[in-house]
């Protein structure tokens, strides 16, 4: 549900960081009127704008304090909260995309909300020419590596779609492609056991809301002897499923692939 005034929204409570940042990259960023805690793209949003939920929580009053006009969702995990919003009279918008294509579909959907359709094309222009890039470069790698991406450590949690996505682009083998469409988080849950029989021979990792410790991966019993190169991703720069993802956390994967790889982007004829 959208609002229906011929300007659009002028009051957008942004629940996740992917929000923000299109809507900062499409020159709404005045009508944003609260954004979630976890927010970091762009970093001047910290700044400018009031904090009014986490990912995983929030309260219906601090989002109602900033009288907001349309409030902007992401995952199964926010819904119960954007249906509270409905039931409190503001309309929302809940988006539940998986892939590359759905970022590009969130773009151009949020483009239509605020009225910056051109500029929606523009970015996903961009957003599709870097895949592009990486994967035209990616064709020049020596071997493709078998990868293992760990979203959790306890239990162990293979990346989500676009991560897998992401990794096959950058030229890798995703061990666990088929885990990574299932959901919720919980369908990713992996066995130790299930990664040494994978053998990967890349290991990265983003700890949601933590910081990937490889000391801790090669702990486990079996570990060490993989050999696989480890390589710790920002977790901002690829949990989220917006222009993060591809601009940063795509790059960061294909420069550790290549590396794993025994070369790197630049000699393949990639240069971020």
């Amino acid at each position: 549900m959208t609002t229906t005034t011929l300007q659009g929204p002028q009051r957008i409570a942004c629940l996740s960081t992917e929000s923000v940042d299109v809507l900062y990259r499409l020159g709404a960023q005045d009508r944003i009127a609260g954004i979630s805690g976890f927010t970091v793209y762009p970093p001047q949003a910290r700044e400018e704008k009031t904090k009014i939920s986490g990912f995983k929580t929030g309260k219906l009053e601090r989002i109602l304090d900033v009288q907001p006009d349309l409030v902007i969702g992401f995952s199964e995990v926010q819904r119960p909260l954007l249906d509270a919003c409905l039931e409190a009279g503001v309309d929302v918008l809940w988006f539940n995309h998986r892939s590359l294509a759905g970022v590009s579909d969130m773009v151009r959907h949020l483009g239509q909300v605020v009225q910056r359709t051109e500029a929606a094309e523009a970015l996903v222009a961009d957003l599709e020419a870097r895949q592009a890039q990486v994967a035209q470069a990616a064709q020049g790698l020596p071997f493709k590596p078998r990868v293992y991406f760990e979203e959790w450590h306890s239990p162990l949690i293979c990346g989500i779609a676009w991560i897998s996505e992401i990794i096959q682009l950058a030229g890798g083998i995703d061990v666990f492609a088929n885990t990574a469409q299932r959901f919720p988080s919980r369908e990713r849950a992996v066995t130790p056991e299930q990664v040494l029989a994978a053998e990967p021979q890349l290991i990265m990792g983003a700890w949601c809301g933590q910081r990937f410790e490889p000391e801790k991966v090669l702990a486990r019993e079996g570990f060490p002897a993989l050999n696989a190169l480890m390589q710790d991703i920002p977790s901002s720069d690829i949990l989220s499923p917006g222009p993060a993802a591809i601009e940063r956390g795509l790059v960061h994967i294909f420069d550790a692939i290549a590396r794993c790889a025994g070369t790197t982007p630049q000699a393949l004829g990639f240069d971020a």
